[in-house]
């Protein structure tokens, strides 16, 4: 065999070969993500989806106490202090802002809402920033004991809001309510779109409109544990309070990169688990929710991604492990949780795979020769991807228009490209990430810059 004839048989034998390793591992997580959709649907065709009735006029007593963690946010903490104190609509509240000593920026800003407002607390930790969000917690649990003890009242429940968040009105009143007969809570989040990122920052609203309006349920409709968002969640106090005295006196994990992913599980193994809450604002309105504007360039998508990836998929593989061999629900989700670890190998090789494919089609043409024929096998795979994918495309699009509207359903269909090309370009930074972990390097808060949404009328409107 001539040697060009012998370069392309190779050639069409790698291409073969990654295309059946990457079909295969895609129908495998299809299925799995169809048995999800299937359990969603069940559960909607029998009516257990409809949202809860809305908020009724009594607010039960106790006071909830914000916690928000603040390194490096001058540029938004200011704006976001005073939105909040002029939205929440409950009787007895206070914002916990943790700062750093060697962050003077986002100290002043606390300080000047501080200044004007009692409800707002500023808590400089002892240890410069940054550390991790889950340190910055721990200083504020402890500053609220320091409160506690020093006022003689004790909070009713702990809400948990990033720098950056947009709060809704009635969030506060659905904790207390809502805290009454469930451990903790977790509200649905729902990204604010950028105007100038369609992209980038706009694939952050097809997974969230697709978490939190369909996966989540059905953790919760099989007694998975329920990982929180960070933001939108509240625990009760005596839960957290159980927590703390378990860890010494801290109930996060300081030395966890996603420490609202483990705290979901840390509460549930205490027999307190959290409950996701999907209610409405008014009859036939939007639901009560927490809008916040996530990273809108791929640098600032890769860098969240990262940590995510990093905490939930690698590092969180080590640190929460299992549930028990009964759990099956359970291990089933933290399984799709670390599906990332399989999945962007699987994924960078489908695209190469597309690259060796086109090298095969073009190294035939020159040489004159017939590409070789599909197998059944190879067709079989390639046709039940597509289904496939044409059903996941759908379904995304049908939960990113419910949540945003039809237009941003559409949108979300080529937005495939853009979240693919972050989660691969993050899987290696989260490698590098975890290898240095491994190393023994201590966690670190890796941020990105964050903006806060424009509340102020247009002029002349």
């Amino acid at each position: 065999m001539p040697t060009g004839e012998a370069l392309i048989t190779v050639m069409d034998v790698v291409a073969r070969e990654m295309t059946l390793f990457a079909a295969l591992w895609f129908v495998v997580g299809g299925i799995d993500d169809l048995l999800v959709d299937l359990i969603y649907a069940s559960r909607r065709l029998r009516g257990r989806e409809a949202l809860p009735p809305t908020l009724d006029e009594a607010v039960p007593a106790g006071r909830i106490a914000v916690f928000v963690p603040a390194w490096d946010e001058a540029a938004v903490i200011g704006e976001m202090l005073r939105s909040a104190l002029e939205r929440f609509d409950h009787p007895d509240y206070r914002i916990y802002v943790g700062a750093y000593p060697n962050d003077p920026a986002t100290i002043t800003a606390v300080a000047e809402v501080a200044l004007m407002d009692a409800r707002v607390r500023l808590v400089i930790g002892p240890r410069p920033g940054g550390t991790t969000k889950a340190d910055c917690l721990n200083t504020l649990w402890r500053a609220l004991l320091r409160d506690e003890a020093a006022e003689g009242f004790t909070a009713s429940a702990v809400a948990l809001h990033d720098a950056e968040d947009l709060v809704h009105p009635l969030e506060l009143r659905v904790y207390a309510r809502e805290l009454l007969t469930h451990p903790a809570v977790q509200l649905p989040v729902l990204p604010l779109a950028h105007a100038h990122s369609r992209f980038f920052a706009g694939h952050y609203l097809d997974e969230f409109a697709e978490s939190h309006g369909r996966s989540l349920v059905v953790r919760q409709a099989i007694g998975a544990g329920l990982p929180f968002a960070g933001v939108g969640c509240a625990i009760r106090r005596d839960v957290l309070g159980r927590l703390a005295d378990l860890r010494d006196g801290a109930p996060f994990d300081a030395t966890s990169l996603t420490e609202d992913y483990e705290l979901g599980f840390a509460i549930a193994a205490l027999g307190a688990p959290a409950r996701l809450v999907r209610i409405a604002e008014a009859p036939g309105g939007p639901l009560v929710a927490v809008r916040a504007y996530f990273p809108d360039t791929i640098e600032a998508a890769v860098r969240q991604k990262a940590r995510w990836m990093t905490g939930i998929a690698l590092a969180g593989w080590d640190r929460t492990g299992w549930g028990g061999w009964r759990q099956i629900g359970d291990n089933w989700m933290r399984m799709r949780d670390r599906r990332a670890t399989l999945e962007i190998p699987v994924l960078a090789l489908a695209y190469l795979s597309i690259v060796a494919w086109g090298i095969s089609f073009g190294a035939h043409l020159l040489a004159g020769s017939v590409p070789p024929d599909q197998s059944p096998l190879m067709q079989a795979l390639l046709l039940a991807n597509f289904a496939l994918l044409t059903w996941r495309l759908a379904v995304r699009a049908a939960f990113v228009t419910r949540a945003y509207g039809w237009r941003e359903g559409l949108w979300s269909v080529p937005r495939i490209f853009s979240s693919n090309a972050v989660a691969l370009l993050a899987a290696r930074r989260a490698l590098g990430l975890y290898v240095r972990m491994l190393a023994g390097a201590p966690p670190r808060w890796d941020k990105t810059a964050h903006r806060f949404p424009d509340l102020k009328p247009a002029e002349g409107g």
